[in-house]
């Protein structure tokens, strides 16, 4: 029987709490998908929590991972709950994303519902610095960091919601990329930088591998390791840890760079179906030295001898029974042929149409560097790099999260929806929302920003004008050095 939103969060003033609560209460049980401005209801599950952030990660959690660990009791202010939503807040409401700023949402007195009664707060006297906060980062476990980032993805995914209509599966899209960091020797040690012939660049480079659920963008926590050096790490490799987190019979669609038979066993092993496009290369050896235009045909595909020599744990016996596409897709007036190989047994346009989504990844890789500031981690070692990575990324989820919740109730595709434009509207709803002192104000503040969510829609891609890539000339910064007529220099 559903229940009617209580908001505890105005007898605490807490917009945060408001905030989370937002994504549990509006986006993931609206009974007909639309809202009330009268009537909002959830169901009981999502009452119990209230917010987000403390229903995938009650109080709880903490305090089980703190035992299993063997530590003392936490003192202080910055506890291990604190300092996980701080480090999601300056990925998610701030444009500098720095620990000042996060200090600052803890002396505004908007994080009162989850803070630890401590005199400090209760006389107003607690210091504007950051020494403490940094401490208290440094100290969180990165276990504790990645199990928080798995349970909120869970939470967001109760629903697994379906990647074609009528299909009954999740798809998951998985792609790579590198992220930049610190200066500094721990993190030159464990990720060296790349080198060229004109000798070794400056910052180190991490790689990362990602994977996005195709109808909501929400992001599995990424996995990670050197670009470069002695212990580098492949994509295909990271994409074998990836396939491990995603939900269970979920689809994994992958780029060329994956069409190996590793990550297809791989992924075989683990029960998910695949989906990924293979190189003319790998295609032609697949398919016995020819490349036809048309084809749809099962067939076995057993590794390769580099296959063996690379993947020595490989059975011997190693074989898995795939479905080789070929096919023609036009696309902007050009006719772009396409080989495919998939375990799923669908009709030819529902593959191609599964496939032509993973372009939407690399619009998410997009969104994650830029709008949340993941292109370079600041933290300068590589345990507080992982952590920050983790949990700027579930920063990322709460948006998406919102813009799932938008588009359910606009009856539009998520993907429609502009990130950057519908993470302005999250943050400048806030005050508005904090200062409502009813329930039926509530409701109709939370109509408007799911309102002007929706209404953050991006404009067609397939008629922008394309510009012809020039390279400009390079000038001098100082003019020619010059001999004056006395023959001394000007």
């Amino acid at each position: 029987m559903p229940l009617t939103l209580r908001h505890k969060w105005v007898q605490s003033g807490n917009s945060i709490q408001f905030f989370l609560d937002f994504f549990a209460a509006a986006g993931y049980s609206l009974l007909d998908g639309t809202v009330n401005a009268t009537n909002v209801e959830i169901d009981k599950s999502v009452l119990d929590a209230l917010e987000l952030f403390q229903a995938a990660l009650p109080g709880e959690f903490f305090e089980r991972q703190r035992k299993a660990a063997g530590q003392r009791p936490e003192k202080g202010i910055y506890t291990a709950a604190v300092v996980v939503l701080l480090i999601i807040l300056q990925h998610l409401l701030q444009g500098k994303a720095t620990l000042s700023g996060a200090v600052q949402q803890v002396l505004s007195g908007r994080l009162q519902g989850l803070l630890p009664r401590h005199k400090r707060i209760e006389e107003e006297t607690l210091s504007g610095n950051t020494g403490a906060y940094s401490r208290a980062r440094s100290r969180l476990p990165q276990a504790v960091a990645e199990m928080a980032a798995d349970q909120v993805v869970e939470y967001l995914l109760a629903e697994h919601p379906e990647a074609l209509p009528g299909l009954g599966l999740q798809a998951h899209l998985v792609d790579g990329s590198s992220v930049g960091m610190a200066h500094t020797e721990e993190l030159l040690e464990a990720y060296p930088p790349a080198r060229g012939r004109h000798g070794e660049s400056h910052w180190p480079v991490m790689r990362v591998v990602v994977a996005h659920d195709l109808v909501s963008g929400i992001a599995l926590r990424p996995a990670w390791g050197p670009m470069y050096g002695e212990h580098a790490v492949s994509e295909q490799a990271l994409a074998e840890a990836i396939i491990d987190r995603l939900p269970p019979g979920s689809i994994a669609v992958l780029d060329r760079n994956f069409g190996v038979f590793s990550v297809a066993w791989h992924a075989h092993q683990k029960k998910h179906p695949l989906l990924v496009r293979m190189t003319d290369v790998r295609a032609r050896s697949l398919h016995g030295g020819k490349l036809p235009s048309q084809a749809d045909q099962w067939i076995d595909w057993k590794p390769s001898r580099w296959d063996r020599s690379a993947h020595p744990h490989l059975p011997g016996d190693a074989c898995i029974r795939v479905r080789f596409i070929a096919t023609q897709v036009l696309r902007k007036g050009k006719v772009i042929q396409l080989y495919l190989v998939t375990t799923l047994d669908l009709p030819v346009e529902q593959i191609v149409e599964l496939y032509g989504f993973r372009w939407n990844i690399e619009l998410d890789l997009r969104s994650l560097k830029q709008t949340v500031h993941l292109h370079t981690l600041r933290s300068t070692t590589p345990e507080m790099a992982a952590k920050e990575l983790v949990l700027g990324v579930t920063a990322y989820n709460f948006v998406r999260a919102a813009i799932y919740a938008a588009a359910r109730a606009a009856n539009l595709n998520p993907r429609q929806i502009s990130f950057s434009r519908a993470q302005d509207v999250v943050n400048a709803c806030l005050p508005n929302l904090r200062a409502a002192r009813t329930e039926q104000e509530y409701a109709l503040e939370l109509e408007r920003m799911l309102r002007r969510i929706a209404q953050c829609k991006l404009p067609p891609t397939s008629h922008r004008p394309t510009y012809e890539r020039a390279v400009w000339p390079r000038g001098n910064p100082f003019p020619t050095k010059r001999n004056a007529p006395g023959g001394s220099d000007v």
